[in-house]
């Protein structure tokens, strides 16, 4: 059982409780991720705010009683509500900015971190899965046509002047 000090506040630290995590000790999730890689991040690093890693999209139907509460609590989405996507992006409701800060404003980044459904996650994925998933995502963006297209740039091997 992992010891966090006194004041942590992560959510893995509150919920990461003796019962959960004799439960799940040694339990690995259905693509070979360790329950105590997944939450290894909170207990090397107290300060962070969440501080646990599903190893894969099966880890939070196969470890619940970590996963529901964290969910419920930062997403304020009980196990029970339902996800409604929206990508179409002429129905987004962004507020207009002043004028004065549009000049502040240089660049912006959007980061999406999720993996294919046939690949674990982050903390559980391999040197070899990692290579296939980027083959496999690379192939299709050079199908990319119209507004889409663009050029894939790999970090491995860039060159100086792609960098820049």
């Amino acid at each position: 059982m992992p010891v966090f000090p006194a004041g942590t506040k992560s959510m893995v630290a509150k919920y990461c409780t003796p019962a959960v995590f004799d439960q799940y000790k040694g339990k690995k999730d259905s693509a070979g991720v360790p329950f105590e890689q997944m939450i290894l991040s909170g207990c090397q690093n107290v300060d962070s705010g969440i501080g646990v890693y599903a190893g894969s999209h099966a880890a939070y139907t196969e470890f619940p009683n970590l996963f529901d509460p964290i969910v419920e609590e930062y997403h304020g989405h009980a196990k029970t509500a339902k996800h409604v996507s929206n990508m179409n992006f002429e129905e987004l409701k962004c507020p207009d900015f002043p004028e004065d800060e549009k000049a502040m404003i240089i660049s912006t980044r959007i980061r999406v971190g999720r993996n294919l459904a046939e690949f674990p996650l982050g903390p559980g994925i391999s040197k070899e899965q990692r290579d296939k998933v980027e083959e496999i995502v690379s192939g299709v963006l050079k199908k990319m046509t119209g507004e889409l297209e663009g050029t894939y740039y790999p970090l491995a091997g860039m060159s100086k002047a792609d960098q820049d």
